[in-house]
C-alpha cells in the first residue's frame, strides 16, 4: 500500500485540512505524533479520528501531559491543549503506540516513529553525524526509518537505514509556508501543500490558543529555514547527550 506521512499537526486544523483534500484517496494515513499541541487540539482530533481505519496513529512528545516542561507560556498552551480535550480524546492520544510497522508498496517493511525509535523525544536532523545515527537505528530490523519532531523534511542514510523526515502539517521549518508531509510508494515523495494562511491566522487567533503572535503566527507566516532549525536542533541533541 502507499502511505501519507502526516506529522507534527500541532492542532493546525486549516493546515490539515488542506493536505487531507491533496492525499491520494488509496493511501494510508499515518499521523507520526504531536497531533493535537497547539491552537484547535480538540477540532484537530476530531477530524482524525472521523478517518476512521484508514488513519494509523503514534505518540509523539506533546501528546501527552508535561508539566514541568518548558517555561510559563509553554505549561499555559500545555493547559489549554489539555483543557480542550475530552476524557475519550485524553485517553486515546495516552494509549497511541511510540511505533508503527507497515509494508510499503516499493519501500518494503518501514518502521514509523516520532523521534527516533526508541524515544519520541530523540532529536534527529539531516547534520547529525552518521556515528550518533548509527548508534540510534542499531538493532532497528527494518530498512526505511521515517521520523518526524524536528519539523524538516530530509532523507538520508546511516549505514545500513535509510531515515526520512517528513516535515511537519501544521508548523513546518521550511524556509517557505505551507504544509510539509510525504507520500511513501512506491519511492518517498516530499510533498508541500499551500492553504490560506491569513485566514488560519485570524482563526488561530480566534480559538483562544494562548499569545499565538508570540513565535508560532511569525514562524508560520515567515518561517525560519531548514538548515537553521537543523543546526539549533543538533546542538539540543549533543548537549542532551553530553548531559
Amino acid at each position: 500500500m502507499r502511505v501519507a506521512v502526516l506529522n507534527d499537526v500541532h492542532g493546525n486544523l486549516p493546515a490539515l485540512e488542506a493536505v487531507l483534500a491533496e492525499v491520494p484517496g488509496d493511501a494510508l494515513l499515518v499521523f507520526g505524533g504531536d497531533i493535537v499541541s497547539g491552537p484547535m487540539p480538540r477540532e484537530t482530533m476530531q477530524r482524525v479520528e472521523a478517518l476512521g481505519p484508514r488513519a494509523r496513529c503514534l505518540r509523539g512528545n506533546a501528546d501527552v501531559p508535561a508539566e514541568d516542561v518548558g517555561g510559563e507560556l509553554a505549561k499555559r498552551r500545555r493547559r489549554f491543549v489539555f483543557s480542550q480535550l475530552s476524557r475519550h480524546q485524553r485517553e486515546l492520544l495516552e494509549a497511541l503506540p511510540p511505533t508503527l510497522k507497515i509494508e510499503v508498496d516499493g519501500l518494503g517493511p518501514t518502521l514509523f516513529c516520532h523521534g527516533s525509535p526508541r524515544d519520541e523525544n530523540e532529536i534527529l536532523t539531516i547534520v547529525s553525524a552518521e556515528a550518533r545515527l548509527r548508534s540510534i537505528l542499531s538493532g532497528v530490523e527494518e530498512h526505511l526509518v521515517v521520523c518526524g519532531h524536528t519539523h524538516h523534511q530530509f532523507d538520508r542514510t546511516a549505514g545500513r537505514h535509510r531515515l526520512v523526515n517528513a516535515g511537519s502539517v501544521g508548523m513546518p521549518y521550511e524556509g517557505r509556508r505551507g504544509a510539509y508531509w510525504a507520500l511513501l510508494g512506491p519511492e518517498v515523495e516530499f510533498r508541500r501543500t499551500e492553504y490560506e494562511l491569513e485566514a488560519a491566522s485570524e482563526a488561530i487567533r480566534a480559538s483562544g490558543y494562548p499569545e499565538p503572535d508570540e513565535d508560532l503566527l511569525p514562524n508560520l507566516l515567515d518561517p525560519p529555514s531548514a538548515d537553521t532549525v537543523a543546526e539549533v536542533f543538533e546542538r539540543q541533541a549533543l548537549a542532551t547527550v553530553a548531559s
